[in-house]
């Protein structure tokens, strides 16, 4: 048996290839078991390796999980559209609404791993126009839907903002902690987004429950209040295989 295919393609990606070609046609719908190592190998006349790596291929897609002692199937879990320009209106979390509420429509959102504490600003005393010595609140949370870990995100906020307020609280109230820092005078009006894809940490692979070769993608928005001032900066991690990011806007 050879690893290449007689166009040059290592065989494990033609395999790939066709059984993407077999979901997206709906051959095999959500929650259908694709063929196993065994079958590809018959099939296909390939060694068990070249079959493993094909389905891989599919797992590290997040079109397909392997299920333990069962096999692998075809990923039932609906991508999310981050929608990123209405989320963040002043409308929805002026209202009480989560900024997240955008993307999940009503999908169970669950919200762990919190976490609140205040720190010297280090690193992100810059972007925080902050100087020396100063200290920020970081709220780090995890969010869970439909039982799948699919980001977690970690604010930074400057102490002098937010000392004694909400925010410093596992749970900042209606609309979030938008809706707080307007109350306390520093709504955000302007925002900035850089986004990046890279491989993950381990103990980023670890808290997304991501499958090896997953990359993430790494969202860094800075909320500014009016005059200029960055209240916030939040670093986002999202498994990259759960979004797709939505930007829609008028010429």
């Amino acid at each position: 048996m050879t690893s290449q295919g007689s166009n040059g393609q290592p065989k494990y990606q033609r395999i790939a290839d066709a059984l993407r070609t077999a979901i997206q046609s709906g051959e095999y719908g959500p929650g259908d078991r694709l063929p196993g190592e065994n079958d590809l190998m018959a099939t296909y006349d390939v060694a068990r390796m070249t079959a493993r790596q094909a389905l891989g291929v599919l797992q590290n897609e997040g079109l397909a999980e392997a299920r333990k002692g069962a096999g692998v199937f075809v990923r039932t879990f609906k991508p999310l559209r981050r929608r990123g320009i209405e989320r963040l209106a002043q409308e929805r979390w002026g209202s009480g609404h989560s900024v997240w509420s955008a993307d999940t429509e009503d999908r169970e959102l669950v919200v762990d791993q919190v976490e609140v504490r205040e720190e010297a600003a280090g690193r992100l005393a810059d972007a925080l126009g902050l100087s020396a010595g100063s200290r920020v609140w970081v709220r780090s949370r995890r969010f869970v839907l439909d039982g799948k870990p699919v980001l977690f995100a970690t604010s930074y906020l400057p102490s002098d903002v937010v000392a004694d307020s909400a925010i410093t609280r596992a749970d900042t109230g209606p609309g979030g902690t938008y809706a707080r820092l307007a109350e306390l005078g520093h709504a955000p009006v302007h925002f900035r987004e850089e986004i990046r894809c890279r491989m993950p940490s381990a103990d980023e692979a670890e808290r997304l429950s991501l499958s090896m070769g997953t990359p993430v993608v790494q969202i860094v928005r800075t909320a500014f209040a009016e005059g200029g001032r960055a209240v916030e900066v939040n670093e986002m991690t999202l498994d990259s295989a759960s979004y797709v990011l939505e930007y829609e806007f008028d010429a």
